[in-house]
């Protein structure tokens, strides 16, 4: 297939990328090279694909939309896995016109491009951020997501909505993904693995919010990476038996589909650390912090719809994960 893949110097999206490569798919790639976080990581990760035939590394801004209408005008990809978008919690509070632009306006413009020209499949990324004050455990795709708790999560639930406009009107089949706590070699050096890594090498001390206490349900990026694959292969369908007097969140009667991609097993904060530092053979100086603004105390995914319908659970454990984003780690960084 040829699929075109936004995100694609990311952190998720470049592993998505090299994966549908090697199994044969063309990729045309798209990313702006944001200064969010170190451009030279981006780099580093594009350079992986750039040596590998069938990839286009393209530089754009999704909220250009004269742009994204020319690569789909030019490439006229197959199908479409959106990964693009501002990240981050904390910055959204700091920040907020950044998610404005990329996750809304930017993902208004791939719409776009799959309705004008014919894309077979859209898959996106959504995030469990969307599950905000919701505190019934493990989080489903069943729940109403209607209180969420920062600015990035609301922005996630618009890029649902919008999809699921798009496929009503349209016939567009879309997938919306709700990842959970990605971590991995070649992540992202904003969230908590890189930084807790490079300070407990360092000695300086950490500092773990709600003192540690809060669970995530940490996913490793190829368990992530597969769940995107299945669901690009496998077309949403309108669900025939979806009925509006008792509406179900993660189907409809047009071609559209949610899933929350976990590894369906939360890991107390403490917990991860403790793992981090057997890893390392270093014990790390805690700075115990409570909750801050926008985070939530603890997330789990039911992951039975995506069992059932594309065949597959995230089975990689905490430690196997760590293990192998530590031995990346030492040999990126050169520690």
């Amino acid at each position: 297939m040829k699929v075109l893949v936004t995100g694609t110097a990311g952190f998720i999206g470049a592993a998505l990328a090299k994966r549908l490569l090697a199994r044969g798919d063309e990729v045309i790639g798209i990313d702006n090279l944001n200064s969010y976080y170190d451009v030279q990581l981006k780099k580093d990760r594009l350079s992986r694909l750039n040596s590998i035939n069938g990839f286009t590394d393209i530089r754009c801004n999704l909220e250009d939309k004269p742009a994204i209408d020319n690569v789909f005008k030019t490439y006229k990809p197959n199908r479409v896995v959106n990964l693009a978008a501002q990240a981050g919690v904390r910055y959204s509070l700091q920040n907020p016109q950044a998610y404005i632009d990329s996750n809304i306006t930017g993902f208004l413009n791939i719409l776009e491009g799959c309705r004008h020209f014919g894309t077979e499949n859209l898959v996106y990324a959504s995030s469990s951020s969307v599950y905000g004050a919701n505190t019934a455990m493990p989080f489903s795709t069943q729940q109403n997501v209607d209180h969420p708790l920062s600015l990035y999560a609301a922005s996630k639930k618009a890029s649902e909505l919008m999809a699921h406009t798009y496929s009503h009107l349209f016939n567009i089949p879309t997938t919306g993904l709700r990842f959970f706590t990605v971590y991995g070699p070649w992540g992202r050096p904003d969230m908590s693995p890189i930084i807790f890594t490079r300070k407990i090498l360092a000695g300086e001390p950490i500092d773990v919010f709600n003192y540690g206490k809060h669970r995530r349900d940490f996913t490793y990026v190829d368990d992530i990476v597969e769940g995107v694959i299945r669901s690009l292969d496998q077309i949403a369908l309108a669900n025939p038996v979806w009925n509006g007097d008792q509406p179900d969140p993660a189907t409809a009667k047009s071609p559209y589909r949610l899933y929350n991609i976990g590894s369906n097993h939360p890991v107390e904060l403490l917990h991860f650390i403790e793992v981090l530092e057997t890893c390392l053979g270093k014990k790390a100086v805690k700075n115990l912090l409570p909750m801050q603004p926008g985070d939530v105390p603890n997330t789990y995914a039911e992951v039975d719809a995506l069992i059932a319908d594309v065949g597959y659970k995230p089975n990689t454990s905490i430690e196997v994960g760590i293990e192998n984003f530590v031995k990346w780690y030492r040999d990126y960084y050169k520690v």
